[in-house]
């Protein structure tokens, strides 16, 4: 070697990085990842009732998680479409009853909604930490819009009957949402032998567990009332159209005859009180004041009444000990496409006879009654859906409720799909409000839920079947009642916006380093 040569530099040490988005990536890939995607939707449906193997709700989120690693936007996009199909088509598919276009819409934009919550988040490992904030936002819009929202096959239903079912009384079922897909992200990072942000993850989530058994969850008042459901029974996949509204009237009527004399509270289950104008002015209305003060109760009949040329209403008609009409709730929350059409006129002249005839006019009133048996919130069938309604019953608006109790109707639904998840989100209720719930049904599932959110004395699906309880009236307000879910959607903000501008403060700190340091000493960031 000549004196004046100098030795070339080692070449630097083999340091493992990330796989980069650049270049088209293998067949494999191609068609591994959005069948990843896929799955992992599958996964997450069979989590929700009536499947309920609630665990498989993180392993499907893993398997999303791992399909976008260094995806493009649009490549994050499909493949998180794909999990919401693979979520949505299956768990959704009862509403294939009442408006199969209306299925398919609604799987395909919620989909979408999905797409572009994920689509928002980074491509590196920072989208673990928006992740659980994306699917909050997603989850959130579809509540919403349109058509006031769809808010079924959410996390938090499959997760109730799991150890993350207490958050729901500190944030709702959003908060679940976000822990579920915390876990699924620690379980992906784990996958990928990244222990810090598994474990940063894992604590979190434990955190806001422990945190959640011992938030406030309201307390008895030392009162109890007996209260009683009332299930008619019968074929389960009926329509209003192939129903005797009158035997179903009178089937009640019968088995009421099997609630004790003395029973403070009686509960019948939605729509089985059918007329054609106010209830006030019907037979029908004499019939329930006479079973009311024979039994000594206070009955609440779902009632619906006509309302003129291509109009009704449904409500909760409370009839005290006295047979009087004491109090009543009309329905706010509507089934669309079920209980009311939007843009009628518009679709009529696509899908004509197919459109239900009527529109249910929506309710204004306040759903917290003042009955003989206490003060009682009101959510009516598809309401139990809405954690809102659940909130303003109890005590959202000041008044606060002391029992809530859900009045519904799925008879028109073949198997057990709507009505699993219509018990799991009446737990749900039960334990964001902190109130013992009713649920009562004409062919199931009817049931007793305590404010812990465990089921007592659940139906069968067509039996006929009374169950009466002791029940106590409770008070007071958890978190979840006193700021409902905002400070989740702020938190679901923040993780998003933090997931973006994190990674830009560190790759400007990690630039500006060396600068400071003579060249010949400076060692920069590991490639």
């Amino acid at each position: 070697m000549a004196a004046d040569e100098t030795p070339a530099p080692p070449a630097p040490a083999a340091v493992p990085t990330e796989p980069l988005a650049t270049g088209r990536p293998g067949r494999r890939a191609r068609i591994g990842r959005p069948l990843a995607a896929l799955a992992g939707g599958v996964l997450l449906a069979l989590s929700l009732p009536p499947w309920g193997w609630w665990p498989l709700a993180f392993i499907g989120i893993a398997l999303l998680d791992r399909s976008l690693d260094g995806a493009s936007f649009w490549s994050r996009f499909r493949r998180a479409w794909l999990a919401g199909f693979g979520l949505l088509a299956p768990s959704t598919v009862w509403m294939l009853v009442f408006t199969p276009p209306g299925y398919v819409i609604q799987v395909v934009a919620y989909s979408g909604f999905l797409g572009l919550a994920v689509a928002a988040t980074p491509p590196s490992r920072w989208r673990w930490l928006a992740l659980p904030g994306a699917w909050v936002l997603f989850e959130a819009l579809k509540d919403r819009w349109p058509f006031g929202g769809v808010p079924l096959s959410e996390l938090g239903v499959g997760q109730v009957a799991g150890p993350l079912a207490g958050a729901a009384r500190v944030g709702g079922v959003l908060l679940i949402a976000m822990l579920t897909v915390a876990l699924g992200v620690a379980l992906s990072a784990a996958l990928r032998r990244a222990w810090l942000p598994a474990a940063a993850a894992l604590c979190a989530v434990v955190v806001v567990v422990g945190l959640s058994a011992l938030a406030p969850r309201g307390e008895n008042t030392g009162e109890t009332v007996t209260v009683a459901y009332v299930q008619g029974g019968g074929e389960q996949g009926t329509s209003d159209a192939d129903t005797d509204d009158r035997e179903v009237f009178l089937t009640h009527i019968r088995a009421s005859e099997a609630v004790p004399v003395g029973t403070d509270l009686t509960v019948w289950p939605e729509n089985v009180v059918n007329v054609d104008g106010p209830i006030d002015d019907e037979p029908e209305a004499a019939e329930l004041a006479d079973l009311a003060r024979r039994k000594e109760t206070t009955l609440v009949a779902g009632v619906v009444e006509g309302a003129g040329p291509g109009a009704f209403r449904n409500a909760a008609v409370v009839f005290g000990p006295n047979g009087e009409i004491v109090a009543r709730y009309d329905k706010v929350r509507r089934v669309p496409f079920g209980e009311f059409v939007p843009a009628r006129e518009l679709l009529e002249k696509v899908a004509g006879g197919a459109l239900p005839a009527k529109d249910a006019i929506a309710g204004e009133e306040t759903n917290t009654l003042d009955t003989p048996a206490g003060r009682i919130g009101v959510v009516i069938s598809w309401e139990v859906f809405f954690a809102d309604r659940g909130r303003d019953a109890i005590g959202g608006r000041g008044e606060v409720g002391e029992l809530l109790i859900n009045p519904t109707n799925g008879s028109s639904y073949s198997g057990t799909l709507v009505q699993s998840q219509q018990v799991a989100f009446s737990r749900l209720r039960a334990i964001e409000t902190g109130r013992w719930t009713v649920q009562a049904a004409p062919t199931g599932f009817s049931a007793f839920v305590t404010d812990e959110g465990r089921v007592r004395n659940r139906s069968a699906v067509s039996e006929q079947r009374v169950e009466v309880r002791e029940v106590p009236l409770r008070t007071g307000r958890t978190l979840y009642l006193r700021w409902g879910v905002w400070p989740t959607l702020v938190l679901a903000v923040a993780l998003m916006v933090a997931s973006h501008l994190l990674p830009r403060l560190a790759e400007r700190r990690t630039s500006r380093g060396p600068s400071a340091q003579p060249r010949s000493t400076a060692r920069g960031p590991r490639p």
